[in-house]
């Protein structure tokens, strides 16, 4: 019997990360013990304080539809968080609050994105910016760079990308995979790029800000000439330990966050009810409360560097920002590991998942096809029997 989908949906690739997930779980279900370093989710539980904060809100009898762009106090909230962190000035009918933020920047996508578009994405990028890019019928171009470059892309390469036919860039500091963090000085160079571009938009996912250590990221969008062309994106997932709560949101010029609106409005209307009362809670609660977790993230980033650079062959940075390293694993590419002869960065994962039982997210997957992702947001003790386990395959 045939199967009649849509080319749409028959031209979109699987999420990566999401299927090495499933196939780590496969793994665990027949037996093996699988540790997985694939997914990008904080292994905390969400502070006490925002769970109180929903609480609450049930007992209010927070149970009826929300408005398609948010809360009203939470769009405040939002805005006295984007003034506060990032030097940002919006007002409420610039913010639009989404179930998640890879629902944001899909919105932004399809309001924006006309069939034939160009949208440049400096590489590596997070997996789902090209699906996005490919359901809008856009061509995505990628911007390539390397781990000798700490993973960022240069003015001159942002001028040579571009063509009459270019929309969007999308730009993400704290970085996912690579944890790059663009300096204020890196950024307002491309811009400088940008500014002769005025048909250019950029959409910069902040989604990782919090997560830094030692070198704040710097707001695209504080960039003058920038703010009017500028969509900034940000959610709770990450900083908060609150991806399953779903909450992102972004901040843009008012005709394109109407436009979000719109769209949303024919998708999935507003977000859920008391996710968006904790997450007033979330946005205007003080950095402070969640450094416990940047600070263990930063220790746990020291020891994976440490362990992994005792490995012969990884060629390794140092990331100042988010829970992944991303080893540049090319040397290893044709050697026959374990019986099996090592291509690419696929054969790599794969052989850390069926001979070391790790699961990984290969770097092909994030327009990076010479590195692996590894996510160390898992404990302590899982992280170092995970790279004593790789150690032991590649020796």
């Amino acid at each position: 019997m045939s199967h009649p989908l849509s080319d749409r949906i028959n031209s979109l690739p699987v999420s990566q990360t999401l299927a090495m997930a499933a196939k780590a779980r496969e793994l665990k279900a027949a037996g093996k013990d699988i540790i997985s370093l694939s997914l990008g989710e904080p292994d905390f539980n969400t502070p006490n304080f925002i769970k109180n904060a929903a609480i609450e809100a049930i007992n209010q009898d927070y149970n009826s539809y929300t408005p398609v762009d948010g809360y009203t106090e939470l769009k405040e909230a939002i805005c006295t968080k984007f003034k506060r962190d990032n030097d940002l000035s919006y007002q409420p009918n610039q913010i639009v609050v989404s179930t998640g933020a890879k629902q944001s920047i899909a919105n932004v996508a399809q309001v924006l994105l006309n069939p034939g578009d160009e949208v440049l994405l400096p590489a590596p990028y997070w997996v789902s910016y090209s699906a996005i890019a490919t359901l809008c019928e856009a061509k995505f171009v990628e911007i390539p760079s390397t781990i000798e470059t700490d993973f960022k892309i240069t003015p001159e390469q942002l001028k040579a990308a571009i063509t009459p036919k270019t929309k969007m860039i999308f730009f993400n500091s704290p970085n996912n995979p690579s944890g790059t963090i663009y300096s204020e000085a890196e950024y307002r160079a491309l811009a400088e790029v940008l500014e002769k571009h005025p048909q250019i938009f950029i959409l910069s996912d902040e989604i990782y800000e919090h997560i830094n250590y030692g070198e704040k990221p710097f707001s695209f969008a504080t960039i003058d000439t920038m703010y009017d062309r500028t969509i900034t994106v940000n959610g709770l997932a990450k900083a908060f330990a609150m991806t399953g709560w779903r909450i992102g949101y972004i901040g843009a010029p008012q005709w394109i966050a109407k436009a979000c609106t719109k769209m949303q409005g024919q998708i999935t209307s507003g977000t859920n009810c008391i996710a968006q009362r904790a997450a007033i809670t979330a946005v205007l609660a003080p950095v402070s409360k969640i450094q416990y977790m940047v600070d263990e993230f930063k220790n746990r980033r020291d020891m994976v560097l440490e362990l992994l650079g005792e490995i012969d062959g990884l060629k390794l940075n140092v990331p100042p920002g988010a829970f992944y390293v991303f080893p540049d694993v090319s040397s290893f590419f044709g050697k026959t590991i374990q019986g099996r002869t090592i291509h690419n960065a696929n054969d790599f994962s794969m052989l850390l998942l069926e001979e070391a039982n790790v699961a990984t997210v290969t770097g092909e997957a994030f327009g990076a096809s010479n590195c692996v992702r590894l996510s160390y947001a898992a404990s302590v003790a899982q992280l170092q029997e995970a790279i004593q386990r790789i150690k032991n395959v590649l020796s």
